[in-house]
């Protein structure tokens, strides 16, 4: 696999899309941003994507969103997926099987699963008393947040945290995660002589 091309598929502020897009410009990755997949037009990710001059592309709720979505990241000849806060189901299937890398705000699997994502996922770390939480970049399934770990972080969880004070030190571990967690997929795949997905669909 030669330089791969990132789907980056996000449903809030990008802030994870823009991190690796800067960390692409800082560090030597075999990969580019072939497109930023948003699921609606109200969200502050689409601009700061554009301003940074990605490529976003909007597919909305409704009838055939896998398969819309699957069209538009093949017509942009993506490798490999990448979802940063993408608040959707991901259809992985037999086309991004292998493919398909998440970032979870959390340790898991003790604090993953259907609507564990954002500060529902501090909030509950919060309210088990765990000393300890972290991120965890993982291979995605069909199940949420159930796909094989790639690398996980951690951090302390101090006795006066709360949501916003966790967020923010978790964020700073998923900065320093997903590129990471990105350049050992890929040179996986490299190793793996797993074809870039043009030349696996020829």
């Amino acid at each position: 696999m030669s330089r791969a091309r990132l789907g980056i598929l996000v449903s809030g502020g990008g802030r994870s899309a823009l991190n690796i897009a800067r960390a692409l410009k800082t560090h030597a990755l075999p990969a580019e941003i072939a497109v930023v997949l948003a699921h609606r037009e109200e969200i502050a990710a689409i601009e700061r994507c554009r301003r940074e001059g990605l490529r976003v592309a909007i597919v909305p709720d409704g009838v055939d969103l896998a398969a819309r979505v699957d069209a538009v990241l093949r017509a942009a000849h993506c490798d490999v997926i990448c979802l940063a806060g993408y608040l959707r189901h991901f259809r992985v299937g037999e086309l991004w099987r292998g493919r398909t890398l998440n970032i979870h705000p959390g340790l898991l699997p003790q604090f993953g699963g259907q609507g564990m994502y954002g500060n529902h996922v501090h909030a509950a770390v919060i309210a088990s008393g765990a000393t300890e939480t972290g991120c965890t970049v993982h291979e995605v399934d069909e199940e949420y947040d159930h796909g094989k770990p790639i690398l996980e972080l951690r951090c302390p969880v101090r006795p006066d945290d709360d949501v916003h004070s966790l967020a923010t030190r978790v964020f700073q571990l998923e900065c320093e995660a997903y590129p990471r967690a990105i350049a050992v997929f890929l040179a996986k795949l490299r190793s793996e002589n797993v074809p870039q997905l043009a030349e696996s669909c020829a």
